[in-house]
């Protein structure tokens, strides 16, 4: 299924204190900050200065490498971006250089706006959170009859629908249609019952589409775009695999090689899940949208709806040894709305990751500062992702960690960029 182009908007974002605690492996409890700005803090004015040079020269360090095909980045603080950089090409076989509006796949950085259009249409007044799937989709259905019949919008949001993680991602990946796919959940054995572990989906977050267009009669990608990208100015937003490709810059997805990046052509898979993993967005485009979800935008994302989206939910102890920084930096980590919770080194973070075949993405910011990061790359390969958490401990006054592998010795990540023609590469899931 493929979507037409989506268009721009003005948000707003402005949440209130989170009060839930946050408990860690150990049992220990820790509260993080509040979501918003009530308790809002400046950071040492030197301190960012010193930690945007720091990014710059880790930048250039990357550059150098060659350790991506292509990436953009921002950091905004107080609503304004105070570093804005690019590096490297949308298609390496051209050396098209990435822009600012050069468009990416977002993976599941899409997530977000799903819940946020959900809770636009709360407020609406068209659904509830407390919504029960089975009063909306007849299709609906999961192996505990009665567990499913208790299923409601905030559960496939908050990740905890009590099935195994990544159900039939794989399938999915197989070319069986999403449709097929959400009529077969019934045949799957539960990890837990209902609301009581966390269990990442794809295939069944995607039905809040199904939702969607059942209490609106309106298509899902359509409403997002009049309601978030339309009013938050977002030019290049869209969703769909055809609106990617027509769009004027667009970052091709790239593997390595002996001979550097190649291109090859990206995969129709995950934006059958539109929800999921359906959107594609510039660098521009999501400095917008990082504004508005610290606050900038309340004309739009309303305090009280972006305290609902913050709000840890249920707890995610597998991310607090996920990755090295992870594993020094978390105190807690939980899923709220379409959004990741972590106390890091004991300040709250909001923050969401993506992955599909070729890109790579990520979003993080510190509500009680208003300090947040966004950066996109169209390569695979670990190097980008060990930045931002650097940013993180410098913005923070954390101890310097090279969490990228960046500062070190090391050969280049590849060699310099293949003049070649595109090639196809197996299918990743997010």
């Amino acid at each position: 299924m493929r979507f037409k182009k989506c268009f721009p908007l003005i948000l707003s974002a402005l949440a209130l204190a989170c009060t839930a605690a946050f408990v860690n492996a150990a049992g220990a409890v820790a509260k993080p900050a509040p979501a918003v700005n009530a308790d809002s803090q400046e950071l040492p004015q030197a301190r960012v200065k010193d930690t945007l040079a720091d990014y710059q020269r880790w930048l250039d360090r990357l550059a150098e490498r060659h350790a991506v095909a292509g990436l953009a980045t921002a950091v905004v603080v107080d609503d304004k971006v105070v570093l804005e950089r690019t590096v490297g090409y949308a298609d390496a076989s051209t050396q098209k250089p990435v822009t600012p509006d050069t468009v990416f796949r977002l993976a599941s950085l899409s997530k977000a706006f799903a819940t946020a259009l959900a809770g636009l249409l709360v407020q609406d007044g068209k659904l509830s959170w407390d919504t029960k799937l089975a009063d909306v989709l007849p299709y609906f259905k999961l192996k505990d009859a009665q567990a499913g019949a208790t299923a409601t919008v905030s559960d496939i949001l908050g990740q905890r629908l009590g099935l195994p993680r990544n159900t039939y991602d794989n399938m999915l990946e197989g070319e069986i249609p999403y449709e097929e796919l959400v009529r077969k959940l019934d045949e799957v054995d539960m990890a837990c019952g209902v609301g009581q572990c966390y269990g990442y989906q794809n295939v069944a977050f995607g039905m809040i589409g199904d939702i969607v267009l059942a209490r609106t009669g309106d298509f899902f990608y359509r409403l997002v775009d009049k309601r978030i990208f339309y009013p938050l100015g977002m030019t290049t937003a869209s969703y769909g695999l055809a609106a990617l490709e027509s769009s004027p810059s667009w970052a091709r997805p790239h593997r390595p090689s002996a001979h550097g990046w190649i291109p090859f052509e990206p995969t129709e898979t995950y934006y059958r899940v539109a929800p999921a993993a359906g959107v594609n967005a510039s660098l521009h485009d999501m400095e917008k949208w990082l504004i508005a979800q610290m606050g900038g935008r309340p004309n739009v994302l309303s305090p009280t709806l972006l305290d609902v989206l913050h709000t840890p939910g249920v707890a995610t102890p597998t991310e607090l040894r996920a990755t090295p920084w992870r594993s020094a930096r978390l105190k807690s980590a939980y899923y709220a709305l379409g959004w990741r919770v972590y106390n890091y080194g004991g300040e709250t973070l909001i923050y969401h990751a993506g992955a599909v075949a070729g890109y790579r993405t990520m979003i993080g910011f510190f509500p009680k500062y208003h300090v947040g990061v966004v950066t996109l790359w169209n390569s695979t390969g670990p190097v980008p992702s060990g930045l931002m958490p650097m940013v993180f401990d410098g913005m923070l006054g954390l101890p310097h960690v090279d969490w990228a592998g960046i500062e070190g010795s090391a050969a280049p990540a590849t060699a310099a960029p293949a003049k070649r023609g595109r090639t196809r590469t197996t299918r990743k899931h997010q």
